[in-house]
């Protein structure tokens, strides 16, 4: 049986044009979507491919998401992780990646375009200037997780 690594993919900003060729080819193929439902607006699973499971991680535990995507993969399916921006800002991919890890389910990350940048694209500035400014700083307010 032919097993497929996870694919933790980058929904972008949340305008389903702003998804790389890459993480719509994933949706396209996959036959497992596990979506950040309070974060991804649904308009990016366009892309998904008609047979494709469709689940919402908003009500679920780390341990549940985990889960699926294991069963899954030891099934053959293809899986994605879609994550809002890129899962590697803001992700919360660390645990998902370490559980992964301890069950030796391979995995891979395909990057998202961050709303930073589609917010500067959007106000047609420019975050780095020649002897101004040549240094960006992403930083978030405490919410539902602390900030040291």
């Amino acid at each position: 049986m032919t097993t497929y690594p996870i694919k933790f993919v980058g929904a972008g900003p949340g305008d389903p044009e702003l998804i790389t060729v890459k993480g719509s080819r994933a949706l396209e193929q996959a036959d497992l979507i596990i979506y950040a439902g309070s974060l991804v607006p649904e308009a990016v699973l366009h892309w998904a491919g008609h047979d494709a499971r469709k689940i919402s991680s908003a009500n679920m535990h780390l341990e549940d998401i985990v889960d699926a995507m294991t069963k899954a993969h030891f099934n053959g399916l293809q899986v994605v992780r879609l994550h809002s921006g890129d899962p590697s800002l803001y992700g919360a991919i660390f645990e998902q990646i370490n559980a992964l890890e301890k069950a030796q389910v391979p995995f891979e990350i395909i990057p998202g375009v961050t709303a930073a940048f589609a917010a500067a694209a959007s106000l047609q500035i420019e975050y780095t200037l020649p002897e101004i400014c040549q240094t960006l700083i992403l930083t978030r307010a405490q919410g539902r997780t602390p900030v040291p």
